[in-house]
C-alpha cells in the first residue's frame, strides 16, 4: 500500500510533533538520570513552537546556575521555566525556590538563578537588581517603600497587563508615583 504525499503544512504540523516527541523523550530521559536532584525540579510548561508558525520569537538571556547560560529564542507567552529548560535546567547549587518560574517573559530580558546562598534580604543576587518580572510578592515586599498590598498590586497588574519593559512603567501600579520609583532605580530592573 502506497502512502499518500504529504502537504507542506501536513509536513509542518508533522515535524513539530516529532519535536516534541523529541523534547519530550530528552526530558525524560535527563530528569531519570538525575533522580538524586533536588524536589525543585521542573519540566517546561511548553516545548518551544516550531519556527515556521511565524510567530514572533523573542529572545532572553539565562545566566547564572544553569547548565548552558546563553540567548534563547522562545515563543511570546513562554514563562521562565521554559527558558531554564532551554538552558538545560538548573545546576545542583542553584536555587530555584528564588525564581519565579511561571512568570512570563518579554524579549530582551535577562534571567538570572542564583546560587544557594547568594541572595540578599531583598531577594537578588549581592550584583543583580531585583527583576519586576519575576519577582515575587515576598520579594518586592522587601524593597523599600514597598509593603505587602504595593507588592501584591504590582503582581496583580504584571498578571493582567504583562511584564514591565521599564521601571517607569511601576507609575500605572496604583499606589506608585514617580518619587517612589526614583526610589527603586538601581533597586529593580524589567
Amino acid at each position: 500500500m502506497e502512502l499518500p504525499a504529504l502537504t507542506p503544512s501536513q509536513r509542518r504540523l508533522l515535524a513539530g510533533v516529532v519535536f516534541a516527541a523529541l523534547v519530550v523523550v530528552l526530558g525524560v530521559r535527563h530528569f531519570a538520570g538525575h533522580s538524586a536532584a533536588p524536589a525543585s525540579s521542573f519540566a517546561p510548561i511548553r516545548a518551544p513552537a516550531p519556527a515556521h508558525l511565524g510567530a514572533r520569537r523573542i529572545v532572553v538571556d539565562v545566566a547564572g546556575a544553569v547548565r548552558r547560560p546563553g540567548l534563547y529564542r522562545l515563543p511570546p507567552g513562554a514563562r521562565i521555566a521554559d527558558a531554564l529548560a532551554l538552558a538545560g535546567g538548573a545546576t545542583r547549587k542553584a536555587d530555584v525556590t528564588l525564581v519565579n518560574l511561571a512568570a512570563p517573559l518579554a524579549d530582551g530580558e535577562q534571567v538570572v538563578v542564583p546560587v544557594r546562598g547568594a541572595a540578599t534580604a531583598s531577594g537578588g543576587s549581592p550584583t543583580a537588581p531585583l527583576d519586576l518580572n519575576s519577582a515575587s510578592a515576598e520579594q518586592l515586599d522587601a524593597l523599600p517603600g514597598i509593603g505587602p498590598a504595593t507588592a501584591a498590586k504590582i503582581v496583580a497588574f504584571r498578571q493582567e497587563h504583562g511584564p514591565f519593559r521599564t521601571v517607569n512603567d511601576l507609575d500605572a501600579v496604583p499606589g506608585i508615583g514617580p518619587s517612589r520609583i526614583d526610589q527603586l532605580k538601581g533597586l529593580v530592573i524589567p
